[in-house]
């Protein structure tokens, strides 16, 4: 049952995975109205928002952008930092819709950062309990209560992590489709390619949440089943 789940999920996870890159791959090469790259687009709701401590910078990679809130950077691939297509503006003021969740103290935003510390312990933790599983020095089945336990306590870590980044996500996307529709850098057509690309982008987060929380429900069951 615990397999079929993986498989589900990650068949899932490819799709929609491939489905965002599909969208990517098609409105970059549909041109921004206005002829914008992704770093004007950032640097100009930033500047609307009044973020002047809040830098653009390009990293390397594809669809590594993203937004730090202790450098106060909003990262952009290079795709999207020089592109002028519709995908780059979506995904460059979805970014700066986090900057703006970090400067209004956005409650989830700020309850995601303070988990991040415990999300990575309990993940090392985890990994720890699979290799020894892998290396024959239990199983689940034999492992007693206490390996189920660790795995409960784990996974509900992860699985909350996992969930409270979905309002985060939709939020952000909110936030930089309002701002890109009020501010005119998207006319009509270029609005809905926007709002489709962010759309595939926040279920990749949604496909997550659910894997995440489906996996902890498999060892509740598991630990119910054995008392």
């Amino acid at each position: 049952m615990f397999l079929l789940l993986i498989i589900t999920f990650m068949a899932l996870g490819f799709y929609v995975q491939n489905r965002l890159k599909s969208r990517f791959k098609k409105y970059s090469q549909e041109l921004l109205h206005n002829g914008m790259s992704g770093e004007e687009v950032a640097k100009s709701m930033l500047g609307y928002y009044g973020l002047s401590s809040v830098n653009v910078v390009s990293v390397p990679g594809k669809l590594t952008d993203h937004y730090n809130p202790l450098n106060k950077t909003v990262n952009l691939s290079p795709e999207v930092f020089q592109g002028r297509s519709v995908a780059a503006a979506a995904i460059a003021a979805h970014e700066c819709g986090h900057a703006v969740q970090h400067s209004t103290s956005y409650f989830w935003l700020g309850m995601r950062s303070k988990m991040v510390p415990v999300v990575n312990a309990s993940s090392r933790i985890m990994q720890f309990v699979f290799i020894a599983a892998i290396f024959g020095m239990y199983s689940l089945s034999m492992g007693g209560n206490t390996i189920l336990l660790v795995l409960i306590a784990t996974q509900a870590v992860i699985a909350s992590f996992a969930v409270i980044t979905l309002p985060v996500e939709y939020d952000a996307s909110r936030r930089a489709l309002v701002w890109l529709k009020g501010a005119g850098i998207t006319n009509p057509q270029n609005h809905n390619m926007a709002e489709d690309a962010l759309k595939w982008a926040a279920r990749t987060y949604l496909v997550a949440a659910v894997a995440a929380v489906t996996q902890l429900l498999y060892y509740v069951m598991l630990y119910l089943r054995r008392n």
